[in-house]
């Protein structure tokens, strides 16, 4: 039996140490999955959500102890890891709302309308937001009578195991939430896995296609898929600079970076305007204090998920550099061997070719443009079309960008990773498959069936022609 760690990555230290769930294992755990199934779906919609607001209580009471594992294994700051577990508090009541709104039974002429779960399905955790996101599926998964095995990110098996305790304290039935664990050969061995009825899926653009590729020849397997993006912010300067620059740091450094919804791309107007708004940009920029969870006083950003990862972010930069890029800030290791990384701004408008994928960590691209027309072009040259946004004063302006970007959230005057539960999460493009999150995950936890019903039999008054009994 193979086994794995997760490392601290703000330290190097081990965290947790456990078994790969094999690929025996898997088919164990969806079999359990399955057995639990017709139960569950049964189960009268009050009972399931009573104990789904049964867990959050459970969350709140053991909130701390959930956002230091978060902290410890992924690295954020206590101050954001307390966030994310709200934001998963949270998730139980608008959930029950989407619920309630996207597939309540409803009657259209002589037919009317119930939902039904799909059966069993699998989600695939991010380390990002280790709780949240997974979270994110496996709430509404629920409530709707799926049952669920879920695969935490190989980063951060230790929060997922928080997270079952969580559900188990309260009263979750056996089966209903199944957890394996591992890498790769775990995650294959679930996606490929006789009885699975659908996957949900937050992550990279690769594995994204390769799941997508994978399910090409199981149309009956529900797929929803959220991919990221190299996200546009449009700095068209308003009066407050400063205020500008703080929005555009929130934007591209929250979490390190590692959210599908930061800034990549900073695109800006050439000319003193843009050059005033940068030299704030970079004042901003050096009060930002990097570091440990544990550091007094806290800092804004943690480390990325790995010393790996901080590697990838200084390899970007360098080869955008040899490209003739120019750096503004120079994101830099802060200690070796760890993923203490600090954020980097780089002038790329000069690379031809510029490629078109997601650094994910702390490295900001700025692209200077001669006029709106220009930004908007350069704010569309992107297969991707998760998330763009818009900083100025001016309203006519938004409403064009609003109109002509190509993007599933579109934000102006806000920070491009504030999301709301309320509304609708993912993008077009390679960003996803048209299955948004957030208030709509109830449309892919549940499939329409729909029914023309008479509750007596009678005979025809007329008949089609050709029908003489």
């Amino acid at each position: 039996m193979s086994t794995f760690s997760s490392i601290n990555p703000a330290t190097g230290e081990t965290v947790w140490t456990g078994a790969c769930t094999s690929a025996d294992g898997v088919a164990a755990a969806v079999e359990r999955a399955t057995a639990a199934a017709r139960t569950w779906s049964r189960l009268a919609p009050a009972a399931r959500e009573a104990l789904l607001r049964a867990f959050a209580r459970v969350l709140e009471a053991r909130r701390s102890q959930v956002a230091e594992a978060i902290s410890r294994e992924v690295g954020k700051p206590t101050w954001e890891a307390l966030t994310e577990v709200t934001s998963m508090i949270g998730k139980i009541e608008l959930s029950i709302a989407a619920q309630a709104r996207r597939t309540a039974e409803f009657v259209g002429g002589p037919a009317v309308t119930r939902f039904r779960p799909h059966g069993v399905v699998a989600v695939f955790g991010p380390f990002n937001f280790p709780g949240h996101l997974p979270n994110g599926h496996i709430v509404p998964a629920l409530l709707a009578g799926n049952t669920v095995v879920f695969k935490p990110s190989e980063y951060a098996p230790w929060v997922a195991e928080h997270y079952v305790a969580c559900w188990r304290e309260a009263g979750l039935p056996s089966g209903v939430l199944e957890v394996v664990s591992g890498g790769r050969e775990t995650g294959a061995a679930l996606v490929d896995a006789p009885g699975l009825n659908g996957l949900f899926f937050t992550g990279s653009a690769r594995t994204g296609l390769w799941l997508a590729e994978r399910f090409a020849r199981t149309p009956e397997k529900i797929l929803a898929l959220e991919l990221g993006g190299n996200n546009p912010l449009v700095v068209w300067p308003p009066r407050d600079l400063t205020a500008a620059a703080l929005l555009v740091v929130q934007s591209a450094f929250l979490t390190a970076g590692q959210r599908c919804t930061c800034a990549r791309r900073l695109i800006v107007p050439g000319g003193a305007a843009g050059d005033a708004f940068l030299t704030e940009l970079v004042r901003v920029m050096g009060t930002i204090r990097v570091g440990p969870f544990t550091q007094v006083p806290e800092p804004f950003m943690g480390p990325v998920v790995s010393a790996a990862a901080a590697g990838q972010v200084i390899a970007a930069q360098e080869d955008l550099v040899a490209r003739g890029a120019s750096v503004l800030v120079a994101a830099r290791s802060l200690r070796p061997g760890t993923g203490l990384v600090s954020p980097g701004l780089i002038d790329v408008t000069p690379v031809r070719e510029r490629r078109d994928e997601e650094i994910f960590g702390p490295l900001l691209q700025v692209i200077r443009v001669p006029d709106f027309a220009a930004a908007l072009a350069e704010a569309n040259a992107t297969r991707y079309g998760l998330a763009a946004g818009l900083v100025a004063d001016d309203a006519v302006l938004y409403a064009r960008f609003r109109d002509e970007v190509r993007a599933g959230l579109v934000n102006w005057n806000q920070p491009l990773t504030g999301a709301s539960g309320a509304a609708p999460f993912g993008g077009v493009g390679q960003s996803g498959n048209h299955r948004p999150s957030g208030f709509f995950a109830a449309d892919y936890c549940a499939y329409p069936v729909a029914s023309i019903e008479v509750p007596e039999l009678i005979r025809p008054a007329s008949l089609p022609p050709g029908l003489n009994p």
